[in-house]
């Protein structure tokens, strides 16, 4: 039988990787897709720059519409990145009738529902696992492996960038800026790191996941980020020493009235497995109703990693490619005109526990008040430690049970204009990501 003939649109590390592992593991992955694969062309802007892999056998050209405009293409691969060429390149290769696997995150999450429902039209599959955790296979383990449960929350370490950053932070005490310069100098950062440690990477993996786990259209927009920019070495050693770490968490949770979508740095207790992933390594967790608590650990990037989860989907869709449209496993996990509108709650409709840090004034009543503001907006606490005076001004660390954020932002507000408090108060959202 003819091998299937794909089309690549970038030649970079992934494309390259891409590549590579189609043509070391070619007689491995033809058993498991029933027909061979192979790259027969590929689009890059400079054709002279030396390549990762052979590309002997591949027409090369900087055209990437002539790639999905090649009747001779079977499916197409998008690995430029980026939701402005590569969304038309997509949309233009879906036209053309074309099968599209993509590693793009931001593509997905912001652009989506819209590409779904042309690739519906077309009867074509559009696969994305590389768009989400690099190499880990979080995607069809949540769309096939959980498809028997009703999913109750997802909690994921899905940006290495932000984990190198807290992971050397509390390892060895840095400061964030001086952990980030060297994130930089080691690749794990771009030279604008925003879109890392603001938290909207994370925030477009997030999107994918919640849709996926809770039956609703992609909703990026409506996404809650918040970045470690902010978060010290002094916090972190904090942490340690109360039992949690701290860790960037993208959470997303079904509640009785809506759908979480959060990302935030978030304390963890040190016991969980998620709180001793470290580096720049990924870890989901996914609660469902059958199963229970499962871990899905892995690389969240690199060549042969996210190589790994590109070829998955081309065999997927090799599988598939004869198979009736109806048939097909949906992209979103549920069929198209299932879909929920369930709404997606506003932070400040959203139930945690916390940790406060503030200074204050060294002398009798300044917690009484501090805690009569707490009990009137009826935040209960778990526990009160001093971390130490100095001049005068005394180091204050609260942990509470849950609460509403906005009953929260409420009592931060009052607290804040107590004649006794100096500086700025932190707060760090608090998760168990326990069975229950």
């Amino acid at each position: 039988m003819q091998p299937v003939r794909v089309g690549l649109l970038g030649m970079g590390t992934v494309g390259g990787g891409t590549i590579r592992v189609l043509k070391r593991n070619a007689e491995e992955i033809s058993r498991r897709a029933g027909r061979g694969i192979v790259v027969t062309q590929a689009a890059a802007r400079d054709l002279k720059k030396q390549r990762i892999v052979d590309t002997a056998g591949i027409s090369l050209t900087t055209d990437p519409f002539a790639v999905v405009n090649n009747p001779d293409i079977d499916v197409v691969v998008e690995l430029i990145g980026g939701d402005t060429i590569a969304r038309e390149l997509v949309t233009k290769a879906i036209a053309n009738g074309k099968h599209v696997v993509t590693a793009n995150k931001a593509l997905i999450a912001k652009h989506g529902n819209e590409i779904f429902a042309q690739a519906q039209a077309k009867g074509v599959m559009v696969a994305f696992e590389a768009a989400v955790a690099g190499g880990i296979p979080i995607i069809k383990a949540i769309r096939e492996g959980l498809a028997g449960n009703r999913i109750e929350w997802l909690a994921g370490i899905i940006n290495g960038t932000s984990n190198f950053i807290l992971t050397e932070m509390r390892d060895k005490g840095r400061e964030f800026s001086d952990v980030l310069t060297e994130a930089q100098a080691l690749g794990y950062a771009e030279a604008d790191p925003t879109f890392d440690v603001e938290g909207i990477d994370a925030a477009h993996k997030l999107t994918i996941l919640a849709a996926i786990a809770f039956g609703i259209p992609l909703q990026f927009t409506k996404a809650y980020t918040e970045g470690i920019t902010n978060l010290t070495s002094e916090d972190v050693s904090y942490a340690e020493q109360l039992g949690y770490r701290i860790k960037s968490l993208g959470i997303a949770r079904r509640a009785a009235n809506g759908i979480e979508l959060r990302v935030h740095p978030t304390l963890v207790p040190a016991r969980r497995l998620i709180a001793n992933v470290d580096g720049v390594m990924n870890a989901v967790l996914v609660k469902g109703d059958a199963v229970g608590p499962t871990l899905y650990y892995g690389p969240g990037a690199g060549a042969e990693p996210t190589a790994s989860a590109v070829v998955a989907d081309l065999v997927d869709v090799v599988r598939m490619m004869t198979a009736d449209p109806e048939n097909r496993v949906p992209h979103l996990a549920f069929q198209p005109d299932a879909l929920s509108d369930i709404p997606i709650l506003p932070m400040a409709q959203v139930k945690t526990a916390y940790y406060l840090r503030l200074r204050a004034q060294d002398r009798p009543g300044v917690l009484a008040d501090v805690t009569r503001i707490l009990g009137d907006l009826k935040i209960s606490i778990e526990a009160i430690v001093q971390k130490g005076t100095a001049d005068g001004v005394a180091t204050i660390i609260l942990l509470t049970h849950r609460v509403l954020e906005q009953n929260m932002d409420d009592a931060l507000e009052r607290i804040k204009k107590l004649p006794t408090i100096s500086g700025e108060i932190m707060r760090i959202r608090m998760e168990a990501l326990n069975a229950n």
